[in-house]
């Protein structure tokens, strides 16, 4: 697989996991307040999709590409232990 398919591959998984952890934490707003969600989470995760949304849209000719791509594999490794999570993406 060539190392672009995998960039792909591994933000399309953090934009997922990003999106699931938002519903998740809308739940439990909804079920106990939001007292019961950390301040700082729910802003984190937008972060994070930021960056996966801006290396989406950034030219591979970027002198920031790569830094945003190894910053990207770093941040899916609070993801190791989800099943879906592949090896190969390990920076």
């Amino acid at each position: 697989m060539r190392e672009d398919d995998l960039m792909d591959d591994l933000v399309r998984f953090l934009r997922d996991r990003n999106m699931a952890d938002n519903h998740a934490y809308a739940e439990v707003a909804h079920r106990f307040g939001g007292d019961a969600l950390l301040d700082s989470h729910l802003p984190m995760l937008d972060l994070v999709d930021m960056l996966a949304r801006q290396y989406e849209a950034m030219d591979p000719a970027d002198a920031r590409h790569a830094g945003l791509a190894y910053a990207l594999t770093i941040l899916a490794q609070s993801y190791a232990e989800h099943p879906d999570y592949h090896q190969e993406w390990r920076p």
